[in-house]
């Protein structure tokens, strides 16, 4: 298998066969996931850090699970009441966590580049649990890992990325990494939601979903992030809906095999309506959480691999200097 990266700190990256062999790896923890014995150990005898700035149950949940099944030792930090809510540095914070010698860290934070700072500075693995607009790299994964088993590739596929494109690090990180596997993306949602210099990104914009909708293959909702937005970005939520909100009658325009998608969590009502979320025909949001558990797995046991080999060249190498 080829993966040669040493952090997972966004999906701009990875090489496409990086993209692949990871996928592939998660493909078989999800069969392990699966049976009556869940525990692997490719993490024996590692310590994980779980250092979440911005709340996120699942997205936490599902990297603690990930840890402990393949045999890591898990520990999360409860960082709202952390030494930085006293006034110390990220640079401090990550001085005290090398202290601790952990093996694998996971970290969420609200500004942009934050996680790549913290791995600039520590002696182990490095994990983007999503740094504030910027990326949200295993979310991506495993929204691939969703649309490859459901479609059978993850290539030559028309994807619609809806609704809040410009607060979204789900959406930036899914549009490069669709990107880099031959798909044809579009984006769709009103102008006050995309991000400036759009037309930069190699996709396609559309203001209305019946348009953007037509002929895809995946249909990928996203959350409407009132947290981020400092201002009147959408006039109401019913007129959002009734615009852009994702109902039979928006999704029809797709494909008849298209697949819904959202990453959670949804705003019933709002972002889609909940008739839809819930048709197991064709909503695979449910499969999205389940395949989150493979793909951080996966991830971390790439990276630990690779922190062990990198370990070992260290140490033969001060044998050497001796």
């Amino acid at each position: 298998m080829t993966f040669t990266q040493d952090h997972l700190l966004g999906i701009e990256h990875l090489h496409p066969v990086e993209i692949t062999t990871l996928l592939d790896l998660a493909q078989d923890y999800v069969a392990l996931n699966r049976s009556a014995e869940k525990h692997a150990r490719a993490l024996k005898g590692m310590t994980q850090i779980n250092m979440f700035f911005e709340n996120s149950t699942r997205t936490q949940a599902s990297f603690e699970l990930a840890g402990k099944r393949l045999g890591a030792d898990v520990m999360n930090m409860s960082m709202a009441q952390s030494s930085l809510k006293k006034g110390e540095t990220l640079i401090d914070t990550a001085l005290t966590l090398n202290a601790m010698h952990p093996d694998l860290l996971v970290v969420r934070h609200g500004n942009s580049g934050a996680v790549d700072l913290l791995a600039q500075k520590v002696n182990c693995a490095v994990l983007n649990a999503g740094d504030g607009r910027h990326e949200h790299p295993t979310q991506a994964l495993l929204d691939a890992l969703t649309i490859r088993r459901a479609k059978g590739r993850l290539h030559r596929l028309t994807v619609a990325i809806c609704g809040d494109i410009a607060h979204s690090r789900v959406a930036r990180s899914n549009l490069i990494l669709l990107g880099k596997m031959e798909n044809r993306v579009r984006l769709v949602g009103p102008g006050t939601l995309m991000p400036k210099g759009v037309e930069e990104f190699g996709v396609e914009v559309f203001d209305d979903m019946k348009a953007g909708l037509e002929g895809a293959d995946v249909v990928m909702m996203l959350r409407l992030q009132r947290e981020r937005m400092d201002g009147g970005f959408v006039p109401s939520e019913r007129e959002y809906f009734h615009r852009y909100g994702l109902d039979a009658e928006k999704l029809a325009y797709a494909k008849d095999d298209a697949i819904v998608m959202h990453p959670g969590p949804m705003n019933r009502g709002v972002e889609i309506d909940g008739a839809i979320a819930d048709d197991i025909n064709r909503s695979v949001i449910q499969e999205q959480v389940e395949m989150g558990v493979a793909v951080r797995m996966a991830a971390m046991d790439l990276l630990a691999q690779n922190l062990r080999r990198r370990r070992e060249r260290d140490r033969l190498r001060s044998i050497a200097h001796e």
